[in-house]
């Protein structure tokens, strides 16, 4: 978090009257609220101040919300980013996430949900006292620090939305972890039936971390949910 007492936030939303309800919403709130109307001047922002959060609406002028969450990610910066937008799509919360976002938040919303969302990401975002740098279950193991995974000494690629429901399952390792809970813990949303992000994801690790190793970690627990463990 930045050294003001009060958590910072940048708002990038084309739409004025939107982009002002949020902002004041959240100064009301205590937070501090600074407000872009399309993404290059987003950008410059992001550029030029340290931020403890980021809502990025998806279709943005000039730079898109997307770009935006990639450019924050390329810069290795840990901020948390919800996106607003209109689309509510597997693939269109596919796309966010893969761009960096931690959050989804479909309009029209009301103000206390976002607040709901905006309180979960900066409370998921300050670190407790200690924390384990690396995180080992049998030959797999993260670096927190390096932000990377290792398996039979290889390194694995993750993305930002991977690595997050990788260390999850591996502090869970061993206890078995419905898909409700993984909604509620990595991707601080309500859980929707309906749809197969998790199912998705869980998928990407299971190629990336189990499909060249003799001994599977991922395991599915049919009508229950998932378990990381050896055997």
């Amino acid at each position: 978090m930045s050294n003001n007492a009060r958590p910072r936030l940048l708002v990038v939303e084309d739409e004025v009257k939107v982009a002002t309800f949020i902002k004041k919403g959240l100064e009301t709130q205590g937070y501090l609220a600074d407000v872009a109307h399309d993404g290059r001047q987003g950008k410059q922002m992001l550029a030029a101040t340290e931020y403890d959060l980021a809502i990025l609406d998806v279709n943005l002028p000039f730079v898109s919300g997307l770009e935006l969450a990639q450019y924050i990610r390329s810069r290795n910066k840990p901020v948390p980013i919800l996106m607003l937008t209109a689309l509510d799509t597997t693939l269109d919360k596919l796309l966010g996430f893969e761009a960096g976002a931690d959050d989804y938040l479909v309009k029209p919303f009301e103000f206390l949900e976002l607040l709901a969302r905006v309180r979960a990401l900066l409370r998921r975002a300050t670190p407790p006292e200690e924390v384990d740098r690396v995180l080992r279950v049998a030959d797999l193991e993260l670096d927190r620090d390096e932000r990377v995974a290792r398996r039979m000494g290889k390194t694995i690629d993750l993305t930002a939305r991977e690595f997050t429901l990788l260390e999850y399952l591996m502090r869970n390792a061993g206890r078995v972890v419905s898909r409700v809970d993984i909604a509620e813990q990595v991707w601080d949303v309500d859980f929707d039936t309906g749809t197969n992000v998790i199912d998705v994801y869980i998928s990407y690790l299971r190629t990336k971390i189990d499909k060249d190793a003799p001994v599977k970690l991922i395991h599915t627990l049919v009508g229950m949910g998932y378990v990381l463990k050896e055997k």
